[in-house]
């Protein structure tokens, strides 16, 4: 019998437990309960739109999501939201998982922290990014009901977290600070890394090897 949480059954297919126990293995309490959390908002952000989509999918997105930070996955050579995208659909190929689902996974964690684009794409894709987005900033907090947050926090704790989940970024983009170029990541390096001097668009047009 799958779990329930605030009314969203938790997938309890082969394919979601092992995504689960995946991330239970390689990262913090801290990410596994902000990853279900994901996928509990972007269900209940889903219910009050009237959005249909594929929950399975969706969770593996949101077990995913941010695998880029962990000691295992994190690479120094890409942002880390790509980290997580591609063990995504190495994950869900190697379980038999092709095409364009296992693409719509991938373009659903590589555009988590991209505003707004994701919200014009398919549902999983904008879903995962309203699930983040209502986790980290409070967007669309009031799109869910006070027992529904309540029911959730309580499944899935969140002491300190605004401070917490900084931490987490600040120790998974410390070593690559270059892939914070044009991206919010880059504001997490300001505010948490002395002496991080964030890249400059202009400037970089300014420097380009074009003659004029």
């Amino acid at each position: 019998m799958s779990e329930s949480i605030a009314g969203v059954a938790i997938p309890d297919s082969a394919l979601a437990r092992e995504a689960g126990e995946l991330l239970r293995e390689t990262a913090p309490g801290l990410l596994f309960d902000h990853s279900r959390r994901v996928f509990l908002w972007a269900s209940l952000r889903a219910r009050e739109q009237g959005v249909g989509f594929d929950a399975e999918l969706l969770y593996v997105a949101a077990m995913f999501h941010d695998l880029g930070l962990t000691e295992r996955f994190g690479r120094s050579d890409q942002r880390f939201e790509i980290d997580g995208a591609d063990e995504a659909r190495r994950f869900l190929q190697a379980h038999g998982v092709w095409g364009p689902q296992a693409e719509r996974v991938w373009r659903a964690i590589a555009l988590h922290t991209t505003p707004e684009v994701p919200l014009h794409m398919e549902s999983e894709v904008a879903l995962l990014t309203r699930g983040v987005e209502l986790d980290v900033l409070g967007v669309g907090y009031h799109a869910v009901s006070e027992q529904q947050r309540e029911a959730v926090v309580a499944a899935h704790p969140r002491p300190d977290f605004k401070n917490r989940i900084l931490g987490a970024f600040t120790e998974g983009l410390r070593h690559r600070p270059q892939t914070t170029f044009g991206n919010v990541k880059a504001d997490v390096l300001a505010h948490c890394v002395p002496g991080f001097v964030r890249g400059d668009f202009v400037q970089a047009i300014k420097d380009s090897p074009w003659p004029e």
